[in-house]
């Protein structure tokens, strides 16, 4: 079974990224997406979202890491799909998948689910402008508002030469809601399809991971924001090993805060930090209490006072 840490928009940035390659066992990374619009973009931004690129494309754990795109234009997805592969991303990844109204709003993401054709077309001129021995992939969720047309979208994706695709299991009207989650539609489009199929969507820990397998019959997983909640959950799902302690979640906690501090993100610490908690606290109790210690901390020192602190209660 592969497990894949997927992208998630403003959040599994390249530090999340390689903290969490450090402690789990991922098989690949997918970036947040690169927005093309009407150009080829300068080396400067991939290397700023996917600074992997200058170590062969991989974390410092080894993990191949590919960048994603996001747009509609043909022609400058291949170009820039092009320049991505040359500066060393393992593979393209085309994101019709997100369902932010910014991003589809300006014909990106999700909205493209309502036009197969257009997909088959970008899909095709990015396949045909990268290097062949390097994957081309779609992530995709199953429609817009009607599940039963994952089976064209994801035709489409496999005709113009895709090597892959992703599904999330609900349609974008579906968001994220827990119980609108469709499994078994990809189940459905496995056994029509020859496109190896990728699963996500639901996945919080083993039990989850397994039964999702089950039901779709597909032998790869992507974890988004499971991943979060659960620092380990990749070797969770992949390993059946035991859920990370507190402990060591605050030992990475403040890991992440010397990474943050001495990266390019350092002024953001204080938000990146109490969205992560916002996803912790799901998982772990223990960060619901300290959320309310921190979320009016507006400084990176003060709120690594509080997780030394709770850091040494845990030793005491």
């Amino acid at each position: 079974m592969r497990v894949i840490l997927g992208p998630m928009e403003g959040v599994l940035d390249h530090l999340m990224r390689e903290m969490l390659t450090e402690i789990n066992d991922y098989d690949l990374c997918v970036t947040e997406f690169v927005r093309v619009i009407d150009q080829l973009l300068p080396n400067s931004v991939f290397y700023r979202l996917c600074p992997e690129l200058k170590n062969g494309g991989k974390t410092t754990s080894g993990t191949p890491v590919r960048i994603q795109l996001l747009g509609q234009d043909p022609h400058w997805l291949a170009e820039n799909a092009r320049r991505a592969i040359q500066l060393g991303s393992s593979g393209i990844d085309i994101n019709f998948g997100c369902p932010a109204k910014a991003v589809n709003k300006s014909r990106g993401g999700a909205v493209l689910l309502q036009e197969p054709e257009l997909i088959y077309r970008i899909v095709k001129a990015v396949r045909e402008a990268s290097d062949p021995r390097k994957p081309v992939t779609a992530k995709i969720r199953l429609g817009w508002d009607d599940p039963s047309h994952g089976l064209e979208i994801t035709d489409a994706v496999a005709q113009a030469g895709g090597d892959e695709i992703t599904i999330h299991a609900r349609t974008k009207v579906d968001g994220y809601k827990a119980e609108t989650i469709k499994w078994d539609y990809i189940r459905e489009i496995k056994e029509k399809t020859a496109i190896p199929i990728i699963a996500n969507g639901e996945v919080w820990n083993y039990q989850n991971g397994q039964d999702c397998l089950k039901a779709t019959q597909v032998d790869s997983l992507m974890v988004c924001r499971g991943a979060l909640n659960l620092p380990n959950l990749g070797n969770v799902v992949k390993h059946n090993d035991p859920h990370m302690s507190w402990s060591s979640v605050l030992q990475l906690l403040l890991r992440y805060s010397q990474f943050e501090i001495k990266g390019d993100k350092g002024l953001y610490y204080p938000n990146r930090v109490k969205q992560w908690f916002a996803y912790l606290r799901h998982e772990y109790p223990e960060a619901k209490e300290l959320f309310t210690d921190i979320r009016r901390l507006n400084k990176a020192a003060p709120i690594i006072e509080v997780l030394q602190n709770a850091q040494q209660s845990q030793a005491a």
